[in-house]
């Protein structure tokens, strides 16, 4: 038979369980911040690029 778990046990588990969350959280920000820096100098080249064949036309 399983054994009931403490209320501190909870409470450490919950914790845990927390703080993987959060750094879950953290990484998936900074990876979602990395992809936008990314597509924003993506975008800028492209207009840069636009304009130098422009002006060459």
């Amino acid at each position: 038979m399983e054994q009931e778990k403490s209320s501190s046990g909870k409470q450490a588990e919950s914790k845990a369980r927390e703080d993987r969350l959060k750094a879950a959280l953290k990484a998936n920000m900074g990876r979602r911040k990395a992809q936008a820096r990314a597509r924003t100098q993506e975008t800028s080249a492209a207009k840069e690029g636009k304009s130098d064949i422009e002006g060459k036309g």
